[in-house]
């Protein structure tokens, strides 16, 4: 009797443990986090189409997750969408303010990120400054219908 119930708790035990190793490795994939352990800066950069970019969508410099999206609104003065990244401050003064921001596609179809590319300026942005060069998504299905169009025309 007294075998059964120190097994029961082993059991137990093993299977608490590997619920809190699934909710880790999902809070991980997820780029979620309990804590916020490293320190950030924002910076913002206007888009005329975003496509399906999405709030927590990753940042990255040269294939480097350097930071997430922290936000998306309408920037209501010119009718685009206003992006806010934030980012890791180790890169604070160091982005200079002619760097572009670009809105990628992991794969073909894949989930879309922004991916920064570093320029030659001098001044650095500092946080809460705005990235002005940008190069919106490319849309799948607008790429259709600009070769269907043209295939009709020609």
């Amino acid at each position: 009797m007294k075998r059964s119930k120190t097994m029961e708790l082993g059991v137990g035990l093993f299977m608490l443990a590997g619920i809190v190793g699934l909710i880790f490795l999902g809070l991980r994939v997820s780029g979620l986090s309990l804590t916020s352990s490293t320190q950030t800066f924002h910076l913002e950069a206007n888009f005329a189409n975003i496509g399906s970019l999405k709030p927590r969508a990753r940042v990255t410099m040269a294939g480097v997750t350097v930071g997430r999206v922290e936000s998306i609104e309408l920037d209501t003065e010119w009718y685009d969408a206003r992006v806010v990244m934030k980012l890791n401050s180790d890169l604070e003064g160091q982005i200079s303010r002619d760097s572009t921001a670009a809105i990628l596609t992991a794969g073909l179809l894949g989930e879309q990120y922004i991916g920064l590319s570093i320029g030659g300026d001098p001044e650095m942005l500092a946080d809460g400054d705005t990235i002005r060069d940008t190069q919106s998504a490319v849309v799948l299905e607008e790429l259709i219908q600009q070769f269907v169009s043209s295939m009709a025309n020609g």
